[in-house]
């Protein structure tokens, strides 16, 4: 059976401002001076079991071009951009059904009446991804991601990949275990999933080693996640189907611009995951974060004895401790008698902030763009 990877990378990152801009999203940013974007290394991890013309990236069509020269080995037709924002669930209905309409034009069959079930030219395996993940140990992420396709390829379920929580953290989603799954190793079957717990029950979730966090990774097979959104999210799947001949075509893109905006915001955890019969999870270690915020990239970051984490500058700390710094390369930073703060200079802004106070990030963002677009 094949495998397509889709690769999620339309959103802005407001939470990195002002690193990550609207027209510079985090997903195209090198943070650690690797000489790869975020992007960059999710195609990457991704090329050992997926041909590349078998990568779909989702994106804002802002981003289209940026995406183009960061990926120069995928085609414009790989590249499927959304004229709205509209959440992950309509996202992923998108590239299903793009990926059917390929197969459909692929092997001269009709979208309408193409048996999805028992053609094998029309069966597929699908990775879902976010295009800003770190991941620090590659080699063992492909083991896992290849257990997982494995699972999906003979069993009628869906599959996400929950990490082993380090700390009872309050910005991500968690899913709860239940009984093993016989004959896989790591698999279970899930009992619940919560979103962004209080930091009292996150400690709670964290001491019953009963609760992974959920990484946003999703696994499954072509007519299972089809099923699945007509079933659930019924009002999603009659937009796709207004005129699904054209997906696949080179009619798609003007159809996308037209039914697009008419769908429902709504995630996939909530539209779909929640509310299926069958969802397991694959329990995961391989050195995971969403990079969501300067915490989070505060905790994967080197620091020093003071604790404080240095990123493409220089800094002098003085009686000054658990601080990330990061400014222009050559820019330099010296800091007395602050404890805990993120300090970030791009595009002549700086922003001084408390970490414990970074979930305000988004509301600063909007409060400048009012006083000052």
């Amino acid at each position: 059976m094949q495998n397509y990877c889709v690769i999620m990378a339309g959103g802005i990152g407001s939470r990195f401002w002002p690193f990550s801009r609207n027209n510079r999203p985090k997903q195209f940013l090198d943070f650690f001076g690797t000489g790869r974007s975020l992007l960059q290394m999710t195609v990457d991890r991704f090329r050992p079991f997926v041909p590349i013309e078998n990568v779909i990236i989702v994106t804002n069509v802002a981003y289209r071009e940026m995406i183009l020269k960061q990926i120069p080995d995928i085609q414009v037709s790989q590249v499927l951009c959304e004229p709205a924002r509209r959440n992950t669930a309509p996202c992923i209905a998108y590239a299903v059904m793009h990926i059917k309409g390929l197969l459909c034009q692929r092997y001269g069959l009709d979208m309408m009446t193409a048996d999805f079930d028992s053609d094998p030219r029309l069966q597929a395996n699908i990775v879902v991804a976010p295009s800003d993940h770190l991941i620090v140990q590659e080699q063992r992420f492909v083991e896992t991601v290849r257990q997982g396709l494995s699972f999906v390829e003979q069993n009628d379920t869906l599959l996400t990949l929950g990490m082993k929580p380090t700390r009872p953290e309050t910005g991500y989603g968690y899913i709860q275990k239940a009984q093993p799954t016989e004959g896989w190793k790591d698999l279970y079957r899930v009992k619940t999933f919560t979103e962004k717990p209080n930091l009292e029950l996150a400690k709670v979730f964290v001491e019953s080693s009963e609760f992974l966090w959920n990484s946003g990774i999703f696994l499954w097979n072509l007519k299972t996640i089809a099923a699945a959104i007509r079933t659930y999210l019924p009002e999603l799947h009659t937009i796709f189907m207004t005129d699904p001949r054209k997906m696949g075509t080179a009619e798609e893109e003007t159809y996308i611009q037209e039914i697009f905006p008419t769908c429902p915001n709504i995630s996939i955890d909530y539209g779909v995951m929640e509310k299926a019969d069958s969802v397991h999870v694959q329990q995961a270690d391989f050195g995971w974060s969403d990079l969501g915020t300067w915490g989070s990239l505060y905790d994967l970051s080197e620091r020093d004895e003071q604790r404080n984490a240095t990123l493409k500058c220089r800094a002098n700390y003085y009686e000054s401790e658990g601080n990330i710094v990061v400014l222009p390369e050559g820019h330099l930073a010296v800091l007395r008698g602050m404890k805990d703060m993120i300090v970030v200079e791009s595009d002549n802004v700086l922003l001084i902030c408390p970490k414990h106070e970074e979930q305000q990030i988004r509301q600063i963002v909007m409060d400048v763009d009012d006083q000052y677009k």
